[in-house]
């Protein structure tokens, strides 16, 4: 429970003036939030817990990368191990179409965001280091635009670790959690950011498809293939189909191509490129973007309701209680192992504290 007791105490407060203690050890007690998804007092609450947590990240971002992080602008997050089927390319590829659209069309209404992709990549894995230094190189132009100052920032998060995600988690507004469907057996990130209130944008892979049968499919942004579709695409893949028929596709993988974020060296990202029209790319990761940016026009919309957004993360943090190893285990108990269960009174320690509690005060 570190995720939200230890790390993001404000909220952890918020609830236990709610609803008491007793989730601290009986996380599925969260559910009694739902009783005031419609209390405007503790939406108001919830908000200004998450908007206090964005402002504390905001100054330490706008420190360490010596750029203006504005509060508040939605924080869109993903963070994981840097792999092609966790694609970190399909938030990039967002990123840059975000841009296009904003030097185009300027006088247009945006949604202002900021990007955050953080993780590692295994020493061996050539494309995933490419990745990252793509990330950084549109970064670099973005974040150095005047003309988008404001609106649209990104940013790597560099050497991206636990004590890291006690800062970021909690101010989270979106959770991207995208990768192809069937591909991932289950993540955690995404229950971490849904018991900080932060609302899915995510395939029905993994543990999502949980997460969407918890908080209710109005509560989570779904896009993409599913598993079905996923492998029909694959016996005929034909990514050069939506690089020709999405023309901000064909734009922002050109830009990419051409060397518009590596003037010092155009071929400098050609292997990425390469893999994304590479029919045999098992991710098929162009075959979702259409479907990715338009869930993305969705919740732009609805992050600018923000009494129904903080309805959302209500309804998420409320029934994240479902995923807490205590159900895991008493459900493997009752299923499988059928153990009794047995009262353990804990002897007292010498300063009358139970060696239970000291013993979980090093957890």
């Amino acid at each position: 429970r570190r995720w939200l007791l230890l790390c993001n105490k404000p909220l952890a407060d918020v609830i236990t003036q709610r609803i008491g203690s007793g989730w601290i050890t009986n996380l599925s007690q969260l559910r009694n939030l739902m009783t005031f998804i419609n209390d405007d007092a503790f939406l108001d609450q919830i908000a200004a817990v998450k908007l206090q947590n964005k402002t504390s990240l905001a100054k330490w971002l706008t420190k360490t990368y010596k750029t203006a992080i504005p509060a508040s602008a939605m924080f869109d997050m993903h963070v994981k191990r840097i792999h092609e089927y966790k694609r970190q390319m399909l938030v990039l590829l967002h990123a840059i179409t975000m841009y296009n659209r904003l030097k185009s069309h300027s006088d247009k209404p945006f949604c202002p965001r900021v990007v955050m992709i953080g993780g590692k990549a295994a020493p061996g894995y050539h494309v995933a280091k490419m990745i990252i230094k793509l990330i950084c190189n549109v970064a670099k132009v973005i974040n150095n635009d005047g003309e988008v100052q404001g609106k649209l920032k990104l940013l790597f998060l560099d050497n991206y670790r636990v004590s890291l995600a006690e800062k970021i988690i909690p101010s989270a507004d979106l959770s991207e959690q995208v990768s192809t469907a069937g591909t991932e057996a289950s993540g955690t990130s995404n229950m971490k950011f849904m018991l900080n209130g932060a609302l899915t944008c995510g395939t029905l892979d993994g543990a999502n498809i949980e997460i969407k049968d918890e908080c209710g499919a109005e509560n989570i942004f779904i896009f993409g293939a599913n598993v079905d579709e996923i492998s029909r695409l694959r016996q005929g893949y034909d990514p050069w189909k939506y690089y020709n028929q999405n023309e901000e596709l064909r734009l922002a993988i050109n830009q990419i191509k051409d060397g518009h974020f590596s003037p010092e060296n155009a071929q400098l990202f050609r292997p990425i490129v390469d893999s994304m029209l590479n029919p045999h790319d098992p991710y098929c990761l162009l075959a979702d973007y259409e479907s990715y940016v338009a869930c993305q026009e969705r919740i732009s919309t609805a992050f600018a309701d923000r009494r129904q957004w903080a309805r959302m993360c209500v309804a998420n943090i409320a029934n994240a209680g479902y995923f807490s190893s205590d159900r895991t285990i008493q459900e493997y108990n009752d299923e499988i192992w059928h153990v009794k269960a047995v009262q353990v009174i804990p002897a007292e320690t010498p300063i009358g504290m139970s060696r239970l509690n000291s013993a979980a005060s090093f957890v």
